[in-house]
């Protein structure tokens, strides 16, 4: 069974957001479980590291900030862009020396990094354990060095590490 169907799971997930984001019908449903079995069979084939999480009692409050810095990066983008500081603004690619070993909190920080408005994940190298981050907003360079290395690095290490 583990054979035809190696993530479940995953497959499961994938069809009831098939079923969810599209009509509810028999079809729907032999298409969804189709591309959730492709998916997961592509997932095994990729032999992901299994994901080992120390400390459970972590996650909410990594959530938790993360929803507070979602919506300040907004108001933050949303500031910049409707006032005059879209004249003045710079962008700017900066490098923050991680301490994060773990594939799956790299991983985490990645999507972290990725749904924040005003950054993205352009690089990293696993050699010097350095990422290239972009930013929205140069002035604010110190703020993303200090939020990835002391708020969410050290939750990430406590998570999964």
């Amino acid at each position: 069974m583990i054979r035809l169907i190696p993530h479940p799971l995953l497959s499961v997930c994938l069809v009831v957001i098939w079923m969810m984001l599209t009509a509810f019908s028999p079809g729907h449903f032999l298409l969804g479980s189709a591309i959730a079995l492709f998916a997961g069979w592509a997932m095994a084939a990729l032999h992901p590291p299994s994901i080992h999480i120390r400390r459970w009692s972590v996650i909410p409050k990594l959530i938790w900030t993360l929803f507070f810095d979602i919506l300040q990066s907004n108001a933050d983008v949303a500031k910049l862009i409707l006032t005059n500081g879209r004249n003045n603004r710079r962008s700017a690619f900066i490098f923050i020396d991680l301490k994060l070993k773990n594939p799956n909190a790299l991983a985490a920080l990645a999507i972290i990094v990725s749904s924040t408005p005003g950054t993205a994940w352009v690089e990293y190298s696993s050699a010097s354990n350095r990422l290239i981050l972009h930013i929205f907003d140069a002035t604010r360079a110190d703020h993303y060095h200090h939020v990835l290395s002391d708020v969410y690095e050290p939750m990430l290490m406590e998570i999964f590490e």
